[in-house]
């Protein structure tokens, strides 16, 4: 059953197309990384399935209830930048995570809060942050905050988590750690994950499907004279990079298999 449903999704700017004819169904606990150009409107898919645009066209459902028009503690997002409390320590900041929904206040009692105490430090020792824990977020560096910016999301146990180039900013040893973490959180909590990515290797690796958007019509004179769509839906499940994807258009007509060849008279 479709936990995410996306129906004919269109998206304008200045009466400018973004994104037409857009339509995906992705089942709840599915990982889908996206892939594309740069300005084919990947990251503004993730801003509409976020709440935080709205679709000139077209309708969004999650669980099967349309969006409310606003975004919720059931979606979380990482940005390209990182994004945390700066007021509060590396440690304060997963707690303060842990702690939504708790109530409307998001307090939690003595009890509750040793036991997010507990799953932060378990959380900052995983992704090599534990010697910074009472550290602020001004003093680490670049990487370091991208990295409790990740973990911060994954702490609040979001229904649907949007990744927006996250690992971008981390070295690779780094990054494939946290590929690591983020993995065993979403096999652990049953998220559905969402994740932009301009690296294709990534993308395979951690995604159970890749969707690619792109323009199939294109004017010359007029580059912005149509949006992109999801062009290609390709399982990744097999962890392998197709060596040539197949091309695709919303109504180029199936290939037919080459005929046999005729066997060398010998």
């Amino acid at each position: 059953m479709s936990h995410v449903s996306v129906e004919n999704l269109h998206l304008a700017y200045a009466g400018r197309p973004v994104l037409e004819r857009v339509n995906l169904s992705v089942s709840e606990g599915e990982f889908v990384s996206i892939v594309g150009a740069s300005g084919c409107g990947k990251s503004s898919f993730l801003r509409l399935l976020l709440d935080q645009e709205r679709p000139t066209r077209g309708t969004i459902t999650v669980a099967g209830a349309p969006l409310k028009g606003e975004p919720d503690r059931s979606r979380g997002i990482v940005f390209q930048r990182y994004s945390v409390f700066p007021h509060m320590t590396v440690r304060g900041n997963l707690i303060a995570a842990d702690s939504l929904g708790a109530n409307r206040l998001g307090l939690l009692g003595p009890r509750a809060r040793r036991a997010a105490r507990a799953r932060a430090d378990e959380a900052l020792d995983r992704i090599g942050l534990a010697h910074v824990a009472d550290a602020y977020p001004a003093a680490l560096s670049g990487g370091m905050q991208q990295r409790l910016a990740i973990a911060q999301a994954l702490a609040a146990r979001p229904r649907v988590l949007l990744l927006d180039e996250p690992f971008g900013a981390l070295d690779p040893g780094t990054r494939t750690a946290m590929h690591g973490f983020l993995d065993e959180m979403r096999r652990a909590t049953g998220m559905t994950v969402f994740m932009v990515s301009h690296d294709l290797a990534e993308a395979f690796k951690l995604g159970d499907r890749v969707v690619v958007f792109d323009k199939p019509r294109w004017d010359p004179h007029d580059p912005t004279a149509y949006g992109a769509t999801i062009t290609l839906d390709l399982d990744a499940r097999t962890r392998a990079i197709p060596d040539t994807p197949p091309q695709e258009t919303p109504h180029a007509a199936p290939l037919a298999p080459p005929p046999p060849r005729p066997r060398a008279a010998g």
